[in-house]
């Protein structure tokens, strides 16, 4: 009873004190009967404060501070923001597609990469244009999706032709804080690129993005292949404008297929083939190559190699090497969600001295599903490649041009 234990109301009037202040700074402590100091803090919103408050309070929930983000993880309650209703498998990817005039031990490879992930592996020539594989092919011709941070790959390329930055430029992030272009592909810093676009201005940004190929059909004649989105205005300012554009892709609609023709230019030095996916034997040995334009990007494609790479081997497509480390691969992921489904991307390619293959993995589901992993499932595929003896010496292939560089060529009719 409080009436006999006066100092009892004295200590609960302090702990009413203590709650009752605005402080704010959260620290954790150890959970033994000794006393320790503070070992991390993180300062959090008034709104957060208050949440937190009255999970502190729960005796079915344990929190815990993750030192490297500053989130908050309830380990029982599984608190998160954010809900998602598609799954991230499914078992008949494969149905329905038309597999003649593929590869088969890239389509191999590739069906055993993507193994019940439910989403779409497209892999690519990148020196004429030839898909030599693609697994859902339903999927990889849809309307396709939020390109998420896969859309920095062209903003950079933009930014670099117009000298709006150099590799080397240190763009300033808060006040004591600047990163390059390096680390900011690597890592995928979404402040970097939320300025450069904003420097760039939404009429520069929509230029590239159309030389590169969004908006338009990546493939020549094939059948079924829906057409992906670059908007006509700017994202409303509210909504992040072309900030939110250049660094989450936000009001764009970005295609498997898209991103392989772009991937495949950065990756042959700057020819955008259009895409063909022959589908008999007899389209293989007749297959030409037909180029779309030639993009002026030459000069600049070591200056986001360095990025791309470090994606792979520092940055958040890291786990890919936990399947493959043999050859150097370079590549971009992006991760985003819209209306209850996330999507993963990682576009791609290996640059090897035997040659180079483009490869482009798209999912789409819940929470399983995101860029890192579309990055670790592209390191199998790289693995069974390798396992294959795909990047090893070949005999030089004789084309149906010979020598003679292949014409730019106008949209199919």
């Amino acid at each position: 009873m409080l009436k006999r234990c006066p100092s009892a109301a004295i200590v609960l009037i302090a702990l009413f004190a203590c709650f009752g202040a605005s402080a704010a700074t959260i620290a954790t402590h150890s959970t033994t009967t000794h006393k320790r100091k503070p070992t991390h803090h993180v300062t959090e919103s008034a709104s957060a404060q208050h949440k937190m408050a009255r999970l502190r309070h729960s005796s079915a929930t344990a929190a815990s501070l993750n030192r490297a983000s500053h989130v908050v993880v309830y380990r029982k309650h599984h608190y998160y923001g954010e809900r998602f209703y598609a799954s991230s498998f499914a078992n008949d990817q494969v149905e329905g597609d038309i597999t003649a005039g593929e590869d088969p031990v890239v389509r191999a490879a590739a069906i055993e990469a993507l193994g019940n992930m439910n989403g779409t592996i497209v892999a690519v020539d990148p020196d004429n244009g030839r898909i030599l594989a693609m697994v859902n092919q339903k999927l990889a011709l849809s309307a396709g999706a939020q390109p998420c941070s896969t859309i920095k790959v062209a903003v950079a390329l933009a930014a670099l032709s117009e000298n709006v930055i150099t590799k080397d430029t240190e763009v300033p992030l808060t006040k004591y804080w600047k990163v390059d272009l390096t680390t900011a592909l690597a890592k995928s810093n979404n402040a970097y690129f939320e300025a450069v676009g904003r420097k760039l201005g939404f009429e520069k940004v929509s230029y590239y993005a159309h030389q590169f190929g969004l908006g338009e059909l990546a493939g020549w004649n094939i059948p079924n292949e829906q057409l992906g989105v670059f908007p006509s205005t700017e994202l409303d300012e509210k909504l992040g404008g072309v900030g939110k554009m250049c660094s989450f892709g936000e009001s764009i609609s970005l295609t498997p297929l898209q991103l392989a023709g772009l991937m495949g230019a950065i990756a042959n030095g700057g020819t955008l083939y259009y895409l063909q996916h022959p589908t008999t034997p007899e389209e293989v040995t007749n297959f030409t190559p037909k180029v779309k334009r030639e993009l002026e990007i030459g000069p600049l494609i070591p200056e986001i190699s360095d990025g791309m790479a470090g994606a792979v081997e520092w940055g958040t497509a890291r786990l890919l090497r936990t399947n493959f480390i043999e050859e150097p691969i370079l590549g971009k992921t992006g991760t985003c969600s819209k209306d209850g489904t996330r999507f993963g991307w990682f576009g791609s390619f290996a640059n090897t001295q035997y040659g180079r293959i483009v490869t482009v993995v798209f999912l789409e589901g819940g929470r399983p599903t995101f860029g890192p992993k579309a990055a670790e499932l592209a390191g199998i595929m790289y693995r069974n490649l390798y396992d294959h003896d795909f990047f090893a010496v070949k005999t030089p292939a004789t084309s149906a041009q010979g020598t003679t560089a292949p014409p730019i060529v106008g949209a199919p009719q």
